[in-house]
């Protein structure tokens, strides 16, 4: 294979193009399959770890077989070479066709494409976002086979297919419960990297080499954050030791309203004037 450094790379198989960045697909065209189009950097190849070959195969199969309507299907795992010489590991998932949580929430233009449309969400397309993971991390941690937690849930991992069904996916960082908590235990190192996305991450992944399901309900929690009022955990105004989670208990029981997302505001404003209006008219 050619240099990643390139602006633009093309794999050694026909109907293949790959981007620099993150070493992913972006681009398959299989005529003969369903295989055909332009792929976000959210789905296709993922989870480029190096390990143990025989472990990935044993977790890739289980995620594989796991079935809720929330899931992206993980539709197999691809073990190989890189450009390096060295292991290279991946999952192939099912497309998915409609952008992410962080793109609807967080519309912006990008470089050499047109302005994205905007995509006001209202409030229950918010909540069904909401009810649609945390269906997907029930499932995960207490109906499969052996519990699974998901360690990376942010915005960009929730996606959505082209009849706007909500899906968790990027499971690059996923443990099986299990398994997970007895590695710890003999092998503290190989726990510290998990630790997902900064702001994201429960706090004890960064200061306990632990492993729970705990952690993936933190994550949920700081994604109700977002979803409702607007803002990453990342943006400017949270500084000096202001967080997006004390922001929002900062103003709880009474004020909950000065900090949700005005668009939300606006929708409630705009549905009382109607409800004013149909009783006046009557």
């Amino acid at each position: 294979m050619s240099s990643w450094n390139d602006s633009i790379h093309f794999c050694q198989w026909q109907g293949v193009t790959c981007g620099p960045r993150h070493q992913r697909v972006t681009v398959l065209n299989f005529p003969s399959s369903k295989l055909v189009g332009s792929m976000s950097p959210h789905v296709g190849t993922q989870s480029f770890n190096h390990g143990a070959s025989k472990s990935f195969i044993a977790e890739c199969e289980a995620l594989r077989n796991i079935r809720h309507r929330n899931l992206v299907k993980v539709l197999t795992a691809c073990l190989g070479v890189d450009y390096q010489g060295q292991d290279f590991k991946s999952l192939v998932y099912k497309f998915m066709s409609d952008g992410n949580l962080d793109e609807w929430l967080h519309p912006i233009s990008r470089t050499n494409e047109s302005p994205m449309e905007q995509r006001n969400l209202n409030l229950l397309q918010r909540l069904n976002f909401a009810i649609d993971v945390a269906n997907a991390l029930e499932y995960l941690h207490h109906h499969c086979h052996t519990p699974i937690v998901h360690c990376d849930l942010k915005p960009s991992n929730v996606l959505l297919n082209d009849e706007m069904i909500r899906h968790v996916g990027d499971f690059g960082l996923a443990r099986f419960l299990l398994e997970a908590t007895q590695e710890c235990f003999t092998n503290q190192s190989s726990c510290t990297g998990l630790r997902g996305t900064i702001c994201y991450a429960s706090p004890e992944y960064g200061t306990r080499n632990e492993v729970s399901t705990d952690g993936d309900i933190y994550s949920y929690g700081m994604l109700l954050l977002e979803i409702f009022t607007w803002k990453r955990p990342t943006d400017n105004i949270f500084k000096d030791n202001l967080n997006l989670h004390d922001f929002v208990k900062g103003v709880l029981p009474e004020r909950v309203t000065d900090i949700v997302d005005s668009t939300l505001q606006l929708e409630k404003e705009e549905m009382e004037t109607r409800t004013n209006d149909t009783h006046n008219q009557n």
